[in-house]
């Protein structure tokens, strides 16, 4: 049996799994051996698998008011059974001054950032890598005359099948005196980390992201938007990843969902898509929560819970655990809501109202600049 100093090499790799990344940035620089271990692709893949299983997190992006009246965003993560939390110290461009920057999404540890005009962010906060990906492949003025561009959708996620990163981009074009309520026509191109380039993907986009608080989701491999089909249809558009094809997820047809006063959250719950419905304002707000348990089939929407009347509560969050639920608060404080006791706890944790955006999260080692290819999970590490 191989030893490490007075330890046997399973035991040594055993416990620098159980280390948290930060940990592993400064333990690399130890020696060369350790350098090695640790920046090897198939250690990255075990400390991941272990972090998935042991230690997921929520990432929380909020704004704060500065002393000089300014607005910053601050990413925190909230972790453990106590509410242990902390502040992440992240140095990125634009990252602080830019109040209007949204968190998009997380795969393995990376998250995406973009203000939706000309800034798309891949940032690792444990390792402290962070990368701008480069300029569209798509025009920004379209041939046609009197129409201007928008990007109206952004989304990240991991394609297994070539185990690769990517960011999809959906622009669309309007008419410049916007006669209509949807766009004229829209494109899609995706980013590969792989190439590090954008490329024109050759699909029709089958529904119009509409913005909605708290609705873009990465689940099952694939991106999800609030949209509206051609009908006026309201539903949700997916991405997958794999395939680079879209998909059109009918909402559920016994719910009313042309009131716009009412707000649509969509989240994942027990390994499902969970779409929430609640009131836009009041004192009191009950959230009804639907869950598609088969991916894709509009009838296998099913009415699961009602959660409240609930004082105080602006909207759901996401799903910290199967029972708990991490939701923000009227007057910008975070909360959170026990489904078996029904109990509401507020959280020490305080932000500008409405500025709150969330991710279930994981600290990894994968590099956003392609470096570390990611393994196959069915491969043996």
């Amino acid at each position: 049996m191989e030893v490490i100093g007075d330890l046997p090499r399973e035991l040594f790799l055993e416990i620098l799994l159980r280390l948290p990344a930060e940990s592993l940035m400064r333990c690399k620089y130890v020696c060369k051996y350790w350098h090695s271990l640790i920046t090897n692709p198939k250690f990255i893949q075990l400390h991941l698998n272990y972090n998935y299983n042991n230690n997921v997190c929520v990432l929380l992006k909020r704004c704060l008011v500065t002393c000089l009246g300014q607005k910053e965003n601050l990413l925190s993560l909230v972790c453990g059974n106590g509410f242990s939390f902390e502040n992440l110290d992240v140095d990125l461009s634009l990252y602080r001054k830019e109040p209007c920057l949204q968190l998009l999404g997380h795969c393995d540890g990376i998250i995406c950032l973009s203000n939706y005009r000309d800034y798309i962010l891949l940032c690792n906060p444990a390792t402290r890598e962070s990368m701008v990906l480069p300029e569209s492949c798509l025009p920004y003025y379209p041939r046609i005359r009197n129409l201007i561009s928008q990007t109206t959708g952004l989304g990240f996620g991991y394609d297994a099948k070539s185990h690769c990163f990517k960011v999809v981009r959906i622009v669309s074009y309007w008419e410049e005196l916007r006669g209509s309520n949807l766009p004229h026509f829209s494109r899609a191109e995706v980013y590969s980390m792989g190439t590090d380039s954008w490329k024109e993907i050759n699909v029709t986009v089958p529904a119009h992201v509409r913005y909605s608080p708290c609705f873009e989701t990465y689940f099952n491999g694939a991106f999800h938007w609030y949209a509206m089909d051609d009908n006026g249809n309201e539903v949700i558009l997916s991405f997958n990843m794999g395939n680079e094809e879209f998909q059109v997820i009918p909402m559920p047809s016994f719910i009313s969902m042309h009131d716009h006063s009412i707000c649509r959250s969509l989240l994942v719950w027990n390994d499902c898509i969970a779409l929430v419905i609640y009131p836009e304002r009041g004192i009191e707000k009950s959230f009804e929560i639907f869950v598609m348990k088969e991916y894709g089939v509009k009838e296998s929407w099913t009415n699961v819970l009602t959660i409240g009347p609930l004082t105080r509560v602006e909207r759901p969050l996401v799903f910290r655990k199967n029972d708990e639920i991490l939701m923000e608060g009227s007057y910008g404080q975070m909360m959170s809501y026990n489904l078996r006791n029904k109990e509401v706890k507020d959280l020490p944790i305080y932000g500008v109202p409405k500025s709150f955006s969330t991710l279930v999260y994981v600290k990894s080692l994968v590099s956003v600049k392609g470096g570390n290819q990611m393994l196959d999970q069915r491969d043996n590490t």
